[in-house]
Parts: C-alpha cells; structure tokens; sequence
C-alpha cells in the first residue's frame, strides 16, 4: 500500500511539473507577442513619414523597430518578397534604401511545435493517465496471482541487531535443558537416528504473554545454526477461500528447501483452533488452514529435518489432533519467573545502561512478583526514563522503585489533589489496610503506604513478598480478606460512615471468599467440593464463563458461605483496629503530613 501511494505521488509529481513547463511556454509565447500589432496600411504610412528604422523578416511575420525605438509588428499578406509587396502599395524605392531590412534565419518546425504545444499537450497528458491506470490494474492482477503465497519471513533469528542464544535468554533452566535436544537433532541427527529414535516434528510452547516464548524460538535458531522462518498464525488467514492452505504448503515447500530448518508460527490459536467452531462448519477457511498444517506435518520424512515450533497462551481451544503424537508432541511450559529467574532477567537487560553502584537487583525482583520478561524490561526502561527526565547520569534505586510502581499502578496523578476531608478518609482507609497487614503473622511485610493518587487508584499499600508462594493455606486467605476489608473497617470505625473508595477492595474481597467456598472447598458446610463449571483463559487470568451445575438451594447457601467468611474477616480487621487505634491514628496523621510512608518510617510508627 505505501508503495502504491509512493507511486501515486510521483505521477501527480510529473503531471504537475509538465502543467508548469506549459504554463512557462505560454506565457513565453505571450511575452513574446506583446508588441503592438499594425496592419500593411498603417505600416506603409509609417514608412513614407520615415517614422521606421528596421524592419525584420521571419517567413510571413514582420518585426518593426521605429526610430524612437518602439518595438512594432505586422505580417504581409502576400507571399512575394516584401519590397514588391512594400512597393505596390505605395512605397517608393528611396524610402525603402533608407530603411534596413533583415531576413531572420527558418524556423518554422520550432515556431509550429512551440505554437502547437497548448493544444498537444493535454493529450499527452492524458495518454499518460490512462497508461498509470493500466499500469496499476496489471500490477493488481500481478498481486493476485501472489495472493497465496507464503508471508514466511526468513530472520537471522536476532533481536534489536545481535543474535540470541541460550545464554541471553535468563531464567528457563529446565525449558532450556529440554529444548536443547531439537538443537542437538538439528546439529547431529545420527546421533539419535543411529538408536532408532525420532526427534519431535513440532514443538508447542506454551505460557503467558511475555514469558519469552517468540525469544527462545529465535535462541534455538542460532544455537542450531540453521534458518529460521517466522510467520504469525492469523498471517494464514484471509477474505478469500483456499489462501490460507495454499500459504502454509507454500511456508512449508520454502521450510523443506532450506532443510535443516526452523518453522516458528507465533499465536498459533489464530488458525488451530477445534475444528467445527466456526461458523461456516466444514467449509470454514480457518478449518481448511488448520487441515492442511496437520497433512504437511504428517508429510515430514524422518530425514527431512525441518522442527515447527509454535507458541501460545490459549492450549485449551487447540484442536486435539493438532496436540497429538507426532505433530505438536512435545509441550513445554513457560511460566512467571522466580524471584531468582526475575533478579537474572533484570541483569540482562540493565546490560549497557549506567547503573549506580547502590542500586540492588535483588530488590527489584523481590518487589515484582508476577512480572513476567517483558514486563520487567519495561521496568528497566521506564526507569531510564525516569532518570533522563531528572537529567541525572547515572540510573539509581528509587527511579526503579518508581518504575515499579507506575508499571503496577500508573503514573502520579499530581493534578488530582484531594481537599483536607478527602485527605483524611484516604489516610484512614491506607493506614487501615497497612496496619492489619503488619499485625498479622502470615501476610507480606508492608513496603510503602502512600495517599498520592496513582492511575485509578487514590491511594495504595505495597506489601513485599520475601519468596515465592505456589500454596495458599485458608488461615492466609482469612488474613488477606482482612487486610482488603481494613480500609472499609477503618472508615466506619473512625467517620461512622463508608465511602466508594472501597469499592475495588470489597469487589476484590467477595470473589476470593467465593472462590475459597466453590473452588478450594475451604467451606465446613459445603465441604470439599467445587461448585460451577468455569471457561477460563488459563494463562491469560480471565473467566469467559461460569454454568450453574448445582441447585438454587445450594446457591444460597454458597452466598451464605461467602457472607460468613465476609463477616468473619471485618470482625478481624474491626478487633485489630479497635485494639490499636492509637497507632492507626498515628500513621494516619504521619500520612496527612508527608503523603507516603516508605517501610522503614512506617515500622518506626508500629514500635514508637
């Protein structure tokens, strides 16, 4: 398209230029047609008063010179020379020797062409429109015939310039350890063939956006050496039936040339989705794509050495036969990274960017829990932002602390500011959550309290996990709903009244007490078993859909269940505010007074 546009303006370009150069040849003409024109008459009578000094021939045209100097002209109506034409209409042979008459030189094919040019020219002009048109139609019709080829890109396998290999990808040590052997069958195939055994036709990994799923595809390429063809899975699909199975035989022909070779189709859901799905049943193109992907990979000889990898974060929509041996028969999980995973990535990517000698990476992993390699290297970019807009040199602790917050919360809303009423109910509702969370043994020590509006939010309590939690145990969840009430608990207790900046805590409150009694049977009345059959997007965090699978009897005695752990929870938060309701009165007024509270400051509250 941007080519075609290019194209477009270079035309309009000519035919702009060719409007000037006709517009300059007549005004030339004009110029040069602007003395006064007089008749054989008149000129014969300037002749005999010896008013005319020069007169010059061109073919028919005459051009006078008065011995004033004024510049004439005039055109003989015969074609006899122009004394015999000057001498039959009156004018004697002495006035004529007193007059010096020049013959200019024929140029009749440049004074016809240049007379003839405003009438050409439009013609040539469109001549040259109507062949642009054609040109475009054939050019069209060229792009049809390629309509179906492959849209396969053939990378070098690097990323920002440099190549990728195993070392730069951090974290992944077991994913790693269990893809290298494609690397190995692609270097040295008799090793395994020699014991009979047949490496994987196609790789499926599978993981959260951002998990570094596209990377480690490149990352094989380079450490096999081999070409590396990359095509996104909706690229398969288009408006017109059959373009998308003519492309995946066209990406897989171009794959088995270039064996050993690498085929990586990112978001693979696009077009493997279960077959019979679509609306158009059999006949869907997006069936017809999928069909073909799983007869060229059943075509792969065991000596063709062409590996498919594909990468997704919707597994559970994939077509079965796509999963099954011998196609996708090998899955490997990406998930989050660990604490250990995360302080790695975030070496990797502060590489080449000038850190202070105080800034400490561990830190900054411990504080991002669920942040996946994507996410943390905006966390370093950001923070270099942050740095330069300061004009500092160097990039230092609190800008990537200030990172983190604006990637989980958004940036500081300074315009927002809140009037003292505002003010006060904002620092109850902080230092309420705050100060359950610190009195509770099982919940993650509180890293920041602050009033300062971020994004949504007009205020926030950052808790920092000291490791990773993969278990939950229902005395922890009983805490954390707790800790969610405390601002709610803290507004009533003090202002005898609630307001809508409770909202989100109590919306998050109500689903994890709903999901403690229908999904993790922490409920002694309902006992353990789950309730609802849910559609989640498993790596994507979401619920597409819940069905009722139980009575309306049974429903209400789950909103019962949740009501009680509800309850239960604000009688916790209520009993821990009541007891230490001079603290909270202390972080509160401390919070009015500075806005945010870092950890230190706020446990320096707690003890004094």
């Amino acid at each position: 398209m941007n080519c075609q546009m290019k194209n477009i303006a270079k035309y309009i370009l000519i035919v702009f230029v060719l409007l000037l150069t006709l517009s300059a040849i007549v005004a030339l003409l004009n110029l040069a047609s602007d003395n006064q024109e007089i008749s054989l008459s008149q000129l014969v009578q300037k002749i005999n008063s010896g008013e005319v000094k020069e007169i010059t021939v061109r073919n028919d045209n005459l051009g006078i010179i008065l011995a004033d100097g004024t510049k004439e002209r005039s055109k003989k109506e015969f074609s006899a020379p122009l004394s015999q034409t000057l001498e039959s209409l009156g004018v004697s042979q002495e006035k004529l020797l007193g007059i010096e008459i020049k013959i200019a030189s024929d140029d009749s094919i440049v004074s016809a062409i240049l007379n003839s040019l405003p009438f050409i020219l439009p013609f040539l002009l469109i001549i040259l429109l109507f062949w642009w048109m054609m040109r475009q139609a054939q050019t069209g019709a060229m792009q049809a015939f390629h309509f179906g080829r492959s849209k396969a890109r053939l990378s070098n396998a690097s990323g920002d310039g440099k190549k990728i290999y195993f070392k730069d990808v951090a974290g992944l040590k077991e994913v790693k350890e269990e893809i290298e052997e494609v690397v190995e069958f692609l270097k040295d195939p008799k090793k395994f063939q020699c014991l009979g055994a047949r490496i994987p036709k196609g790789v499926l990994l599978i993981g959260p956006p951002g998990t570094g799923k596209t990377m480690l595809a490149k990352a094989v390429a380079n450490e096999a050496g081999v070409p590396f063809f990359y095509v996104s899975g909706s690229e398969f699909v288009e408006l017109f039936v059959g373009i998308g199975a003519n492309r995946v035989r066209d990406t897989f022909e171009i794959a088995k040339k270039s064996a050993p070779s690498i085929v990586f189709i990112d978001e693979i859901d696009a077009i493997g989705r279960h077959r019979g799905a679509g609306l158009g049943g059999g006949h869907d193109e997006r069936e017809q794509t999928l069909n073909q992907i799983l007869v060229e990979m059943d075509g792969f000889a065991t000596d063709e050495k062409v590996v498919v990898l594909a990468g997704t974060n919707r597994p559970d929509i994939l077509d079965p036969a796509l999963l099954r041996p011998g196609r996708f028969d090998r899955k490997i999980i990406l998930d989050f990274p660990s604490i250990s995973d995360r302080e790695e990535i975030l070496r990797i990517h502060a590489l080449g960017k000038p850190l202070a000698k105080e800034v400490n990476l561990r830190i900054i992993a411990q504080r991002t829990p669920g942040f996946s390699g994507a996410d943390l290297a905006n966390l370093i970019n950001e923070a270099a932002i942050l740095a330069a807009r300061k004009n500092q040199k160097e990039i230092y602790q609190i800008n990537l602390i200030e990172a983190i917050e604006k990637v989980m919360l958004g940036p500081e809303r300074k315009s927002h500011v809140l009037n003292e009423k505002e003010k006060n109910i904002t620092a109850y509702h902080e230092a309420g959550h705050a100060l359950i969370a610190s009195s509770l043994e099982n919940m993650d020590p509180v890293n920041k309290v602050s009033i300062v509006s971020r994004g949504r939010a007009g205020g926030y309590t950052l808790k920092m996990p000291s490791e990773d939690k993969y278990l939950r145990s229902k005395t922890e969840y009983e805490s954390e709903l707790a800790v969610l009430l405390g601002g709610y608990t803290a507004e009533k207790l003090i202002f005898k009244d609630t307001t809508t900046g409770a909202s989100n805590d109590l919306k998050v409150a109500s689903e994890l007490a709903r999901k403690m009694v229908t999904e993790f049977g922490m409920s002694e009345k309902m006992g353990p078993v789950t309730y609802g059959d849910k559609d989640e997007l498993v790596f994507l965090g979401k619920e597409l859909s819940t069905e009722k699978n139980y009575s309306g009897e049974t429903a209400n005695l789950i909103d019962q269940e949740v009501k009680k752990f509800i309850s239960g929870a604000f009688k916790m938060a209520k009993n821990i505010l009541t007891q230490k309701l001079q603290i909270l009165h202390k972080i509160a007024k401390e919070l009015i007074n500075k806005e945010t509270l870092e950890q230190d400051e706020f446990y320096g509250l707690l003890g004094a």
